[in-house]
């Protein structure tokens, strides 16, 4: 099974997810250099401080010119950008690969921009996270057992995507492979779908005009379904664009399912409240017995 070494690799974007990988892929012995790259000037020196990276730069093309590895973890919409900035300066066979939640915009955009270097170009998605961001909320364990996507393209060459499949798997990942657009039809409705109906709560509840007591009186059930509400609003302004058809077909299903809720009630139909509530109740146990299980 192939191994992931790096004597150079290049973090554009030290934040949660590019810090937790760094820092991860260090505490593991399979790099030797870690340059952080990151619009933030604080952010990137406090990942300095931290040791998460070996040393800061604010060019991309200059970071990555000698690097064996570059890795994005940039809101997804950054892509386009920060690929035409380092196009010129990748050497060949660097590995490039992301970390976004979305993959079939990172696909079209290396076609545009990379095509020389498709070979090397794997993309990818750590299915991890957490609401909090920024160099101080990464974490050498945020990978551990943890799914990691790559979407690789049809130009790739084999040990490319076996050695992106490396480096997650040194950070603890179990990884899966599958096609772009197989997987934005996933999330959208596992991860997309579910921060637009958090974020869509607390704005709804917060334009009231009795907001005040309203949150003076939530509690654990509020906190836990809103805790999402709480993750970096670019990023996902960014995702919820990039993944747009895919997430406006699961807002008009769930709001579909919303209709089917109001009308039951309406009616004052408690027999198919019950059996709708019961039949999620037994959907969401075999999907936590299947997780506890792996």
């Amino acid at each position: 099974m192939k191994e992931f070494h790096s004597d150079k690799l290049v973090v554009i974007g030290v934040g949660l997810i590019g810090g937790s990988a760094a820092a991860a892929l260090r505490r593991a012995g399979k790099v030797k250099r870690v340059v952080g790259v990151g619009r933030g000037r604080a952010n990137v020196q406090r990942a300095l401080e931290l040791g998460v990276i070996d040393e800061a730069m604010e060019d991309a093309a200059t970071a990555v010119r000698d690097a064996d590895a570059v890795l994005l973890a940039v809101p997804v919409r950054q892509n386009e950008r920060v690929l035409a900035a380092v196009a010129p300066a990748l050497r060949p066979g660097t590995l490039v690969t992301d970390a976004g939640s979305t993959k079939q915009d990172f696909e079209a955009a290396a076609r545009q921009i990379l095509g020389a270097h498709l070979a090397s170009v794997v993309p990818g998605h750590p299915i991890a996270g957490a609401e909090h961001t920024g160099v101080d909320a990464a974490s050498p364990n945020l990978f551990q057992g943890k799914n990691v996507v790559l979407a690789p393209l049809p130009e790739n060459a084999p040990e490319a995507v076996d050695r992106a499949e490396a480096m997650w798997r040194a950070c603890g990942a179990r990884v899966i492979r599958m096609a772009a657009a197989h997987h934005d039809r996933i999330f959208s409705a596992v991860s997309h779908l579910p921060h637009m109906l958090a974020y869509s709560l607390v704005h709804m509840i917060s334009n009231r005009p009795d907001a005040a007591e309203l949150f003076d009186f939530a509690a654990s059930g509020f906190r836990d379904f809103t805790r999402i509400a709480g993750s970096s609003p670019e990023m996902w302004r960014d995702i919820a664009m990039a993944n747009r058809d895919a997430l406006v077909a699961d807002l008009d299903a769930y709001q579909a399912e919303v209709t089917e809720l109001t009308r039951r009630l309406r009616e004052a139909d408690a027999d198919e409240l019950e059996r709708i509530f019961q039949a999620a109740r037994a959907a969401r146990s075999a999907w936590l017995a299947r997780n506890q299980a792996k």
